[in-house]
Order: C-alpha cells, then structure tokens, then sequence
C-alpha cells in the first residue's frame, strides 16, 4: 500500500512525471554495467535520466567511467545516487535524488574526483534536484560505530618521498618523526570488470602501530591507493607486488598521510636491520 501511495503522488508530482510523448522502455540492468548491480532492483528505464537511450554505446561506458570513484567508497550512497540517473528504476516516472542526497555526495566525493583529475560534472549541478525530500530519494543517516568513529580517514596527497636503499639512520629517523610505520606489499594487477586495479596483497605488519587499529589498516591503505591513483602507478609495478616499509602521520583533520615509503629490498638489510633495533632505539 504503501508503494501504491508513493507511485501515485509521483504520477502527480510536477517535474517528475515522464514525458508521455516521449517513448520509453524498460530493460534489465545488464551484467556488465557492475557499478549498478546491488542497487536493490534488476531492470532500468530507458532513456535515462541524463538523457542516454543506448545501453552499449552510452550507458554502460558511462557507468564505468564511474567506477574508480566508486571503489574509492568516498560516500556510502555514490552508487544509489548515480544509478538513479544512469538505471533509474523502473517505474511510470523518475524517482529523482534529493537534492540533499547530491549535496552530501558531492561534497564527500568530488574531492576525491579531482584527486583523480577530473571535476564534478556540471550534468550533476545539485541545484537541479527538488529541495523538497517528500517525493524523491533522501540521504540515510549512516550509523558510525564508537570503533570507527575515531580512526584516521584516507585523503588526497602529493606522492610521498621513495627512498632506495637508505641508511640505517634515515630509516630510524623517519620511523621517529611518524606517528605509524607498516610493513605492506602493494599490488597492481589486471583486475577484473569491477574489481579493484590496486590492492594491499596479504596482512599488514605494524612496525609502530599509533593510532591504527589492526581489523582496520588494510582497509584504510586499500582506499588511499584507490583514491591516489596516480600516485598507486608509481608506487605498485604492474604484475607484481612490491613490499614496503611505509611511515605516515595523522593530520590534525583526522586525514591519514603517508610521508615516507622505503622499497624493502631483500638485499636491502638496513630496513630489517632498522625495523629490529627500533624497539630500543631512543629518538
């Protein structure tokens, strides 16, 4: 009943209705357009709400171009707000994002966006989006556990210094001046559609562990090389994983920034040597 009384003030409802002039079909959100497949419903409505009709020429590669922002998880409703314009769901009308809901995703992710060179698009202006929240789609409140509420968060950053072969005492020294230091191989591979391009290979080992909890490091690495794409295919070769010795710090912002990474050689022995002594050394 509920559904019922939504679809029927949608029918009503100026600037939401479709265009009943105009043809429009209903088709299932193909396999293939993986950033739209979790979106809670299998068939979309074609044109789209940004004006594609063809799902092989337009649709699905516009999706994807999406997808490297999205795996970055800059904002838990990315996904739900850019498929209602890409797939929206197939009723006798668009069901719209507030403009709330593109306001606080805009906000969350198009910094991201322009870490990864490119802006937010002007087809996605939030001032296009009903301010009313009674007929469209509103942001959700996420729950934060007390867990995670206090943990660093990724951000975009210049490249941090890579450092071949140091000495010991430039070792020492910046696992001194950083507030974390972890042992982690970095891996870039040829992923799968929908899969990550960059990942943290295996656990991570904490050599100064401060303020980073160990359920979530992997995580927080995982995302940062998501969000410095730029800076990932600098640091992980293709094919095959790299290890490091990596040192950071916490902005006063609660951003997490990586300030050191130290390429850990096997016949490198003032890492080791260094990562041994340090529970002694005294800055």
């Amino acid at each position: 009943m509920a559904f019922l009384t939504l679809l029927t003030l949608a029918l009503l409802t100026p600037g939401l209705a479709f265009d009943l002039g105009q043809t429009t079909r209903c088709v299932p959100i193909p396999p293939q357009m993986s950033v739209c497949q979790d979106v809670g419903y299998g068939e979309m409505r074609l044109p789209n709400f940004l004006g594609h009709s063809s799902l092989e020429r337009e649709v699905v590669p516009r999706s994807e171009d999406w997808r490297p922002l999205l795996q970055t998880g800059c904002h838990p409703q990315a996904a739900t707000f850019l498929c209602s314009l890409l797939a929206p769901v197939c009723l006798d009308t668009f069901i719209q994002p507030c403009r709330s809901l593109c306001v606080a995703v805009r906000d969350s992710c198009a910094p991201v966006l322009a870490c990864q060179g490119r802006v937010w698009p002007e087809a996605l202006d939030c001032d296009r989006f009903p301010a009313q929240e009674d007929m469209c789609l509103s942001p959700i409140a996420k729950h934060v556990s007390h867990l995670s509420k206090g943990l660093p968060k990724p951000a975009c950053q210049s490249c941090p210094v890579v450092e071949e072969f140091p000495s010991l005492k430039k070792v020492l020294d910046a696992l001194c001046h950083s507030d974390f230091a972890i042992k982690v191989k970095l891996l870039r591979r040829r992923a799968p559609l929908g899969q990550p391009e960059f990942e943290v290979e295996g656990r991570v080992e904490f050599v100064r562990q401060g303020p980073l909890l160990p359920y979530a490091t992997r995580n927080l690495l995982q995302q940062w090389l998501l969000i410095n794409l730029s800076c990932a295919r600098s640091l992980a070769p293709p094919g095959r994983a790299q290890l490091y010795l990596l040192t950071g710090r916490v902005r006063p912002d609660g951003t997490l920034a990586l300030t050191r990474l130290f390429p850990w050689h096997k016949k490198d022995a003032h890492i080791a040597l260094a990562t041994r002594k340090w529970k002694q050394h005294k800055c």
